[in-house]
C-alpha cells in the first residue's frame, strides 16, 4: 500500500467502523458516542489492527477537538445562563471545586495517583458531565422545561465555561513544585490578556469581517472564513502556551454574539460531527478490551465511586439552592456521569505525561460506562425517591421535605379552580379564568413564577404539585376543578393520580406532552386531555373547513367529534411493542401490579364503569390480559371475566383496597353505581360510628368510602366515626339512595327501620 494512501485508508476504516458502531448503539437507544468508541476499538491495534495506535488519524482528531469546542463556544447562551443563574453560577462553580477536591483528594490519599498535579487533573476530568447525553435524555422524556432540567442545564453551561479555564490553567501543573504558583499566575495573566483581546476583536473586528464575507453571497467563502478563524485562533493560543482547545472555545465565543452566529454554526456542524467522530474513534483505538477485562473489578469500582460520588456532591448542592429533595436528587443522578469533554482533558493530561497509559485507559473506560448508564439512571430516579420514602427513618423526613415552602391561601377557600403549573400555558389559563370571574389557586415550584403570583396578589402554593402535602393544602375536596399544565410528564401523571385520591369526582383537565400520553391520562382519570399541537391543528382546520364551504357549524361539529374521540383520527398507528413499552414505563413509574380475577370475585360480569374501581379503591386499570390477548387502556364498557389478569396502578394502600374488592371481603357495587352524599350539620349521623348507624340493615345502603376533610377512607369498618360535612360514598338501589338523600340524611333523629327493597 502506497504510503501516501495510508491516511485515507485509516480515515475510511475509522469512519466506517464509527458509523457502524453508532448505528448499532442508536438502534439500542444508547449514546452514539459509545458506538464511535466501540468502532475505534474494533479497528484499533488491540482487535483487528487496521489502524495503528500512533496513526496520523490523531492529527485530524485534533481538528475534531477544536471544532467541538468552537461549536460549544458558539452555542453558549448568556440568556439561558441567566434563567438559572443562582444554581448555575453558584452551584455549578461549587460542584466543580468540590468534585476536584474530593475526587482528586480521594485518589491521592488512596495512592491511586502519586502527585497532587495528577490528582487535580483527575478531579477535573471527573467534574465534567455530558451535555449531549443529558440533553438527549431530557428531550426524549419531554422534560426539557422542568425544574430539574433547567438546573442541570445551568450547571452544564458553567461546566463548559470551566473547561476553557481548565485547559488554560491545568497544564501549568507540570512545572516543578516551587514554580507551579508562578506558572498558574502566568497562565491566568495570559488567559486574561487573551480573553480581553478576543472580546475587543469580537466587538470591533469580527462582526465587520463576517458582514463583508456574507455580502459576497459565497457560501464556500463563508465556511472557509469561519473554519480559518477557528483554527487560526486555536493555533495562536497553542503558540502562547494555552492549547488549541482554549483558542477554539474562545473563537466560538467571539462568533456567538455576531448576527451570523447561527449561520456559522450551521455550516460548521457537519464538519464538526465528522472530525469529532474521528476524535472519539481515535480514543477507541487506544482502548484494549483485554486490559479492561483484566481490570474489571477496578473499573466497576471506579464507575461506582464516580457516579455515587458525583451524585452525593450535586444533590446537596441543588438542595442548598432551594430545590426540593426530589428535584435535587434527580439533578444529582442526572449529572453523575463523566462527559465527552473529559476525554479532551484526559488526552491533554496524557500528552503532558501526567496520566500513564493504564490510568488513561481506565479513565476512558469509566467515562464510557457512565455515559451508557446515564439514561437508565435518569429513568429510575423517581422510583428511587419512592423507595427512599418507604424507609422507616428517612421516609418521614423526605415526605416532610415535599411540604409547600410558601403558602398564600385563605382559610376555608372553596369553589375555586386549582391550576398546577404557571408556565406559558398556566398563565394564559389563569388570565382566562379570572376574566370570567372565577377564583383561582396556583401551584408551582419555580421561584420566578411564585414571585409573579405574589406581585399579582394571586393565591398560590409554592411546592411540587405531585406532593400529597401540597395537594392537601389546595383543598381539592372543595374545589370546582383542577387544571394540570405542568412541563414534566411524570409530575403530571402523579399529580392526576394523587388528586383523585383527595377528590374522586373532581373535574380534571390535563395537558398532554406527547401523543402516547393521551390514553394513559384518560385511563388515570382525567376528564379532558388537551394536546396543544393537535388543538392548534384543529383550530386551523376549523377555519379552513368553514372557508372551503363546509360552513362554521359543520366545521365545529367535525372538530368537536375529534375531541370526543380523544384525537384518535389524528393519532398515527403505533406498533404493539411500542404500546407495550409505554404501558411498562407507566406501570413502573406509578407502581403497577398484576391481579388475577378469580371466578368467585364479585366483579366478574361487571363492566369497568359498573365496578367503579378507581373511585372505590384508587387504582386505575391500565391493561387486561385475557388469554393471549392484551387489552391496553380498556374502556369503561369493557366487561370483566373470570381469569382476567388486571394491571392496576396504585400505591400499597390502594392495592390492598383493590384486593379486598377482588376477593369480596369488601362488598362490590353489584352493578349499581355509587353516589356521594354530604352529611349536613345537625344530621343524626354526626358523631355516630358506622356500626351504630347500621345503614346497611336499617336503610339498605352500604358505605363504600368516607371522605373526612382531605382524608379518604376506603371500605371503612364499623369503628369509623362520621362527622358533619363528611362525604359518604353509598351504594344501593336507586329507591334506597333517593330515600336516603331526601329524608334520612336530612333528619336530626335516626328514622325508623326501613323495609328492604
Amino acid at each position: 500500500m502506497a504510503e501516501q494512501l495510508k491516511l485515507i485508508v485509516d480515515m475510511v476504516s475509522v469512519l466506517g467502523a464509527a458509523a457502524a458502531g453508532g448505528f448499532v448503539t442508536s438502534r439500542l437507544r444508547q449514546p452514539v458516542l459509545l458506538g464511535y468508541l466501540l468502532g475505534g476499538v474494533l479497528v484499533g491495534p488491540a482487535v483487528l489492527g487496521l489502524v495503528g495506535g500512533g496513526s496520523e488519524i490523531k492529527v485530524l482528531a485534533e481538528v475534531g477537538v477544536a471544532l467541538l469546542l468552537f461549536a460549544l463556544g458558539v452555542e453558549f447562551s448568556i440568556k439561558d445562563l441567566l434563567k438559572v443563574r443562582q444554581i448555575a453560577l453558584g452551584g455549578g462553580s461549587l460542584q466543580i471545586v468540590l468534585t476536584i477536591a474530593l475526587g482528586g483528594g480521594l485518589a491521592y490519599l488512596t495512592g491511586w495517583v502519586d502527585t497532587l498535579p495528577k490528582a487535580i487533573f483527575l478531579g477535573a476530568v471527573l467534574s465534567l458531565s455530558s451535555t449531549a447525553v443529558v440533553l438527549k435524555s431530557l428531550i426524549e422524556r419531554n422534560e426539557l422545561q422542568t425544574a430539574h432540567a433547567q438546573a442541570m442545564l445551568g450547571i452544564l453551561i458553567v461546566q463548559d465555561l470551566g473547561l476553557g479555564l481548565m485547559l488554560a490553567v491545568l497544564p501549568a501543573l507540570t512545572q516543578p513544585p516551587e514554580a507551579i504558583g508562578g506558572a498558574i499566575g502566568l497562565a491566568l495573566v495570559k488567559t486574561a490578556l487573551f480573553v480581553a483581546a478576543a472580546i475587543g476583536a469580537g466587538i470591533w473586528l469580527i462582526p465587520p469581517l463576517m458582514r463583508q464575507v456574507a455580502r459576497t453571497g459565497s457560501q464556500e467563502l463563508f465556511v472557509l472564513t469561519v473554519f480559518a478563524l477557528c483554527l487560526g485562533v486555536a493555533l495562536l493560543t497553542a503558540a502562547i502556551g494555552l492549547g488549541i482547545e482554549m483558542g477554539a472555545f474562545v473563537a466560538g465565543l467571539m462568533i456567538s454574539e455576531v448576527e451570523y452566529a447561527d449561520q456559522a454554526l450551521d455550516k460548521v456542524l457537519p464538519m464538526r460531527d465528522i472530525f469529532a467522530t474521528l476524535f472519539f474513534a481515535s480514543i477507541g483505538t487506544l482502548i484494549d478490551p483485554a486490559f479492561l477485562l483484566a481490570n474489571a473489578p477496578v473499573l466497576v469500582g471506579l464507575v461506582a465511586v464516580a457516579m455515587v460520588g458525583k451524585a452525593l456532591i450535586v444533590t446537596p448542592i441543588a438542595a442548598l439552592f432551594g430545590y426540593p429533595f426530589k428535584t435535587a436528587l434527580i439533578v444529582g443522578l442526572g449529572l453523575n456521569q463523566i462527559g465527552e469533554f473529559s476525554f479532551v482533558l484526559a488526552g491533554v493530561a496524557q500528552g503532558l505525561g501526567l496520566f500513564s497509559e493504564r490510568l488513561y485507559a481506565l479513565t476512558v473506560g469509566t467515562a464510557a460506562i457512565t455515559l451508557v448508564l446515564t439514561p437508565f439512571v435518569l429513568k429510575a430516579s423517581p422510583s428511587l425517591f419512592q423507595l427512599l420514602e418507604r424507609l422507616p427513618v428517612l421516609g418521614p423526613q423526605l415526605a416532610a421535605s415535599q411540604a409547600p415552602r410558601a403558602v398564600s391561601v385563605e382559610e376555608g377557600i372553596e369553589d375555586h379552580i386549582v391550576v398546577a403549573g404557571y408556565g406559558r400555558v398556566g398563565q394564559t389559563l389563569v388570565r382566562l379564568l379570572r376574566s370570567q370571574g372565577y377564583r383561582v389557586l396556583v401551584i408551582d415550584n419555580d421561584e420566578g413564577a411564585v414571585q409573579i403570583l405574589r406581585d399579582q396578589s394571586l393565591p398560590y402554593l409554592f411546592g411540587d404539585s405531585a406532593s400529597e402535602l401540597v395537594l392537601e393544602k389546595a383543598h381539592l375536596e372543595r374545589a370546582r376543578a383542577l387544571a394540570i399544565a405542568l412541563p414534566d410528564p411524570i409530575a403530571t401523571r402523579l399529580t392526576l393520580k394523587r388528586a383523585l385520591g383527595f377528590a374522586p369526582d373532581l373535574d380534571i383537565t390535563v395537558r398532554a406532552h406527547a401523543n402516547d400520553e393521551i390514553d394513559t391520562l384518560y385511563q388515570l382519570g382525567a376528564k379532558e386531555v388537551v394536546q396543544p399541537e393537535f388543538e392548534a391543528s384543529l383550530e386551523m382546520g376549523a377555519h379552513l373547513l368553514a372557508d372551503l364551504g363546509s360552513g362554521p357549524r359543520a366545521a365545529r361539529e367535525a372538530i368537536e367529534q375529534c375531541r370526543i374521540d380523544h384525537y384518535r383520527m389524528l393519532l398515527p398507528d403505533r406498533p404493539d411493542y411500542l404500546q407495550a413499552s409505554d404501558l411498562r414505563a407507566v406501570s413502573d413509574e406509578l407502581e403497577g401490579d398484576w391481579f388475577t380475577l378469580e371466578p368467585t370475585s364479585p366483579l366478574v360480569g361487571l363492566s369497568l364503569a359498573q365496578a367503579d374501581i378507581r373511585r372505590l379503591t384508587g387504582v386505575s386499570i391500565m391493561a387486561i390480559q385475557r388469554g393471549s390477548q392484551t387489552i391496553r387502556f380498556p374502556g369503561p364498557q369493557t366487561l370483566l371475566t373470570a381469569g382476567d389478569r388486571l394491571l392496576a396502578v396504585g400505591d400499597e394502600e390502594e392495592d390492598a383496597a383493590f384486593e379486598q374488592l377482588l376477593t369480596g371481603s369488601a362488598p362490590a357495587l353489584s352493578g349499581v353505581p355509587g353516589r356521594w352524599f354530604t352529611v349536613p350539620p345537625g344530621c343524626w349521623l354526626g358523631g355516630q360510628t358506622l356500626a351504630a348507624a347500621d345503614l346497611r340493615r336499617r336503610h339498605s345502603v352500604l358505605v363504600q368510602a368516607v371522605q373526612h376533610g382531605s382524608r379518604l377512607i376506603r371500605f371503612p369498618n364499623g369503628d369509623t366515626r362520621i362527622y358533619a360535612d363528611d362525604r359518604l360514598l353509598l351504594c344501593g338501589s336507586d329507591a334506597a339512595l333517593i330515600r336516603f338523600a331526601d329524608t334520612i340524611c336530612n333528619s336530626t333523629q335516626q328514622p325508623a327501620l326501613e323495609p328492604p327493597d
